[in-house]
């Protein structure tokens, strides 16, 4: 009688302890913040950012525009380098997933091209930056303006270094 008593007190204790856990995650769930999207750098903010350039190079505002600049380029000629090895590869995901080298220069090159603007070589990075901070500045009179930076770099991009065919 004793052992059922202290069998019965123990399934008790167990459904009360499930109840409270899940009573607790209810309402830890209930008092998360909703998370937002990532927002969106507009035009405005980067050049006000890269007004800064000419004055202060190395200050936070001049790195803050190269490196949003660099990072937009990189990243463009990373991915598309990226896909058109896997579409000229034909392999399957496994055999993607265990091959882990980074594309090559030679690669890169050819990918750029995917991208629509070709930076050829070598081409300082202050010079890039120099050309999309002036398309930057002078579109802050328009409407643009509120359009997202990376729009405008990738515009400028365009507009200044188009690929030769």
């Amino acid at each position: 009688m004793y052992l059922e008593n202290k069998h019965s007190s123990l399934r008790n204790t167990a459904k009360t302890s499930t109840k409270l856990a899940c009573a607790v995650l209810l309402l830890q769930l209930i008092s998360v913040p909703t998370v937002n999207a990532l927002e969106v750098l507009t035009s405005k903010e980067l050049a006000s950012h890269c007004a800064l350039l000419k004055t202060k190079p190395q200050g936070v505002d001049g790195q803050y525009c190269t490196r949003y600049i660099q990072g937009f380029i990189d990243g463009a000629i990373a991915t598309d380098a990226r896909v058109m090895l896997n579409a000229e590869s034909g392999e399957n995901f496994s055999e993607r997933a265990m091959r882990t080298r980074m594309p090559g220069r030679l690669d890169r090159s050819r990918a750029a091209k995917l991208a629509g603007f070709c930076l050829g070589d070598p081409l300082p990075l202050r010079d890039v930056v120099n050309v999309v901070v002036a398309d930057l500045i002078a579109q802050q009179d328009s409407k643009a303006k509120s359009e997202p930076a990376m729009e405008v770099v990738y515009k400028s991009l365009l507009k200044n270094y188009p690929c030769k065919q």
